[in-house]
Order: structure tokens, then C-alpha cells, then sequence
């Protein structure tokens, strides 16, 4: 198992991929093969299931992309199942505190690093490939923690400082409403919550992550201007919603 995002992170460099909420191989596929450097099955916020999970990572790796699983808490067994097919790491969401992040990374790692149970499954060849597997998967593997709460910028440092946190991604609309301010992504307590995570992350050498869900490049470009580094752009849905949108309106231009 190599992983060359976790490589690029730990060099300071910037990284983009996308969102997947549809559980289509042929989507993941395609999308992989556009170039994206990783992609992103989200559990959390959408239908897709532990049994879409394989073809998934199956058709993100085998078009030349790295497969990472947002899981939808911060369960050890759910992380177990998502690695065990053949995710390369994993985004957790909610994680508040310093025992929440541990928990995370014990969830992914083997021992003595962590907690986490050793079967034979995808991920390991089906058994073939179990000793190259369990050489790597502790230093390859990513664990990106979410912070989405006004808890969790209070306890940021702390966090942030736990042994095999790779990065952090920013949920600004659950943080938004843990703020009192639901929806008001630039409500100045937000604005500075956000602030206050980053210059933390930069200080500690972890990269910062955050979601441009709407596709801007003005906004990826105005984001890795201020530090973050790990750029999810858009999803699958909104990707495909727009770009027939704008299709569809020349289209009706041009039968006028």
C-alpha cells in the first residue's frame, strides 16, 4: 500500500480531489480518470452503503486514484469494514476532542499503533498479500478528522497533536450551527473559528482541508492562498448538475 497524497501532504504541497454521493463504480470511475488525485466516498451525506463501498474503492484505484471514505461517525467497526475493502484512509466526522481523534486512528491502525482487528479481506489480497499489507497500512494509511464544532476549536491544539492525525477538514455548516448561526458561513464567529483552526494546523505541520462544494476555481485558488492544502472540489451530483445546466441553456440558445 502506497499512498501518494499522505507523501504530498507531509510536504507542504497542496492536494485536490472530489466528492462522490452517488454509489456508481462508473461515476467513481470516470471521475477518477479525469485526474483527481483522490476521491472521497461519503457515507455521512448520502444513501451509499457498506456493500457499494468495494466496487467503489475498486473502481477508484484501478483508474490511477487514491479512495478515501468519509465514515458516518466515528465507529471502530465501520472503519475496520471501509479499510478492509480497500480505502486507502478515512475522514471522521465530529471528532471534538483529543480521545475522540485517538479513537479514530486507533480504528485504522493496526497494532501496536492501534486497535484494529486483522482479518483477510480485499485490502489484503484476500490473504496473498497479508505480510506486504501489514508493513505498510500503519505509515500509508491517511485519517483526516473533521472539525465542526465550536467544542472542537476549543480543544483544536489538543487534537490536532495526536500521533497519526494526518489533516483536518473544516465542516463550516455544522459549525456554523454549533455557533448559533446556522447557514452563516461568513458570520464573523465562523470566519474567526475558522481562523483560529488554521493557524494552529499551520503551526503544527498538519494540513488543513476544507470542502469547496460549489464549483469556483476563484475559491480554490483564494483557499490555498490562505494555507489549506486539502481541497475537496464540488461532488459527483453537482458536478454533473451543473455542467448539464450549462449545456442544456446554450443548447436552448442555439434552437431559438
Amino acid at each position: 500500500m502506497q499512498n501518494p497524497i499522505k507523501k504530498k501532504l507531509k510536504e507542504g504541497k497542496a492536494s485536490i480531489g472530489s466528492w462522490l454521493q452517488l454509489p456508481s463504480p462508473t461515476i467513481a470511475e470516470i471521475m477518477a480518470k479525469s485526474g483527481f488525485e483522490w476521491l472521497v466516498i461519503d457515507m455521512e451525506h448520502s444513501t451509499i452503503g457498506i456493500q457499494d463501498i468495494e466496487n467503489l474503492v475498486r473502481a477508484i484505484e484501478g483508474a490511477g486514484s487514491v479512495p478515501l471514505v468519509r465514515l458516518w461517525s466515528n465507529d471502530p467497526v465501520l472503519a475496520k469494514k471501509v479499510m478492509d475493502a480497500g480505502a486507502y484512509g478515512v475522514i471522521v466526522p465530529m471528532i471534538n476532542t483529543a480521545q475522540e481523534a485517538e479513537r479514530a486512528v486507533k480504528s485504522v491502525k493496526y497494532p501496536p499503533e492501534g486497535k484494529r482487528g486483522v482479518g483477510l479481506y480485499r485490502a489484503q489480497g484476500f490473504g496473498t498479500d497479508f505480510e506486504e499489507y501489514k508493513k505498510t497500512v500503519n505509515r500509508e494509511s491517511l485519517v483526516i478528522v473533521m472539525i465542526e464544532h465550536k467544542k472542537a476549536v476549543e480543544n483544536i491544539r489538543d487534537i490536532l497533536s495526536v500521533e497519526g492525525v494526518d489533516g483536518l477538514l473544516i465542516g463550516p455548516y455544522d459549525m456554523s450551527g454549533s455557533f448559533g448561526v446556522p447557514g452563516q458561513l461568513d458570520h464573523p464567529l465562523v470566519k474567526e473559528a475558522q481562523k483560529k483552526v488554521l493557524v494552529v494546523a499551520k503551526n503544527l505541520g498538519v494540513a488543513a482541508g476544507i470542502h469547496v462544494v460549489h464549483p469556483s476555481l476563484e475559491e480554490v485558488k483564494a483557499r490555498i492562498e490562505e494555507g489549506f492544502r486539502f481541497i475537496a472540489f464540488s461532488t459527483d451530483a453537482i458536478l454533473l448538475n451543473t455542467s448539464c445546466r450549462e449545456i442544456i441553456s446554450k443548447l436552448n440558445g442555439l434552437s431559438k
